[in-house]
């Protein structure tokens, strides 16, 4: 069995430089203020007491292009990161306790890559299309599902003095 190499997505009808345009055709997907990219919500639950659905979902694309990623913001809930297609995402996150890391989300799951990730309440988290790679569809989950109000945009200068080791990916994935 023949296994594309994870800097080459897989080709679709009209070549594979058309893919993420027809993917943001066919999902419709639209740009997702302040965070950045382009998404769709595809399912919320019951709406809850508190005016939250119980639970949502989204499927999103990014691309390589300049100043196209997920800016550092971090949400009051667990969110569950899944990869679909394309090229590796990685992910920076930053806890409010213990140190920075990073997560790669791919199909390489045996090189140490993950299709499903769960990014803790309360952690600051940004994405990008991983180094050589040109574009990732991948979805997230939440519940209590997601409402622009949980949204908590980051501040770069805070966050790099919290993280100094990180200052530049900091910068790289923040937006005024």
């Amino acid at each position: 069995m023949h296994r594309p190499h994870a800097h080459q997505p897989m080709a679709a009808s009209g070549g594979p430089g058309r893919l993420p345009e027809a993917l943001v055709e066919l999902y419709g997907l639209a740009p997702l203020p302040r965070e950045g990219g382009r998404f769709r919500r595809t399912w919320a639950g019951p709406e809850r007491a508190d005016g939250r659905p119980e639970g949502s979902a989204i499927v999103m694309l990014l691309t390589a292009e300049p100043g196209d990623y997920c800016a550092l913001h971090r949400l009051p809930a667990d969110e569950i990161w899944h990869f679909y297609l394309g090229d590796p995402l990685t992910l920076l996150l930053l806890p409010e306790e213990g140190a920075a890391r990073s997560v790669v989300l791919g199909p390489d799951v045996l090189g140490g890559q993950q299709v499903q990730f769960t990014v803790p309440a309360g952690t600051w988290m940004g994405a990008a299309v991983a180094e050589g790679g040109r574009w990732t569809l991948f979805g997230c989950t939440m519940a209590p599902g997601f409402t622009f109000d949980d949204y908590e945009h980051g501040d770069a200068a805070e966050l790099a003095a919290r993280f100094p080791q990180e200052a530049a990916r900091i910068t790289a994935l923040s937006r005024p």
